[in-house]
């Protein structure tokens, strides 16, 4: 199972190119198998973008949200409270609560995150790849 960072979802469906090599083909092989997970906080981190005008897109937001739903080989995984508190206890490896959520979730699922984060590849208790 995979779990995929906000930037790696983002361009795996805007701009694969920007994607590693050993990135892309793990999300392709995944997409066939067990699927790609992704957390909901990723959504809320999406819709931040674009407000803060970090992310521009050729079509609305929301319509970009609703086809990336229904692509079937997504799975969204929503913020439980065990996941909240998980990502409350993380040793102090990232500011970030998205990122802190994002590790806690895939902690959870016993996923591997794909991430160009380095800061997040040193979380021991998380298989990473980019």
């Amino acid at each position: 199972m995979i779990l995929l960072d906000t930037h790696v979802w983002i361009w795996y469906l805007s701009n694969p190119t920007l994607l590693s090599e050993k990135a892309f083909q793990t999300l392709e092989q995944a997409r066939t198998k067990e699927g790609i997970c992704i957390s909901c906080i990723s959504t809320w981190e999406f819709f931040m973008l674009v407000q803060k005008k970090r992310l521009i897109l050729s079509v609305d937001e929301t319509v970009w949200i609703r086809q990336a739903e229904g692509l079937k080989f997504f799975r969204f995984i929503p913020v439980d409270n065990e996941i909240a508190r998980l990502s409350v206890q993380l040793p102090d490896i990232h500011p970030d609560p998205a990122d802190r959520i994002i590790l806690a979730t895939a902690r959870i699922l016993g996923a591997t995150l794909i991430t160009k984060d380095e800061r997040l590849w040193n979380y021991p208790h998380v298989t990473s790849l980019w």
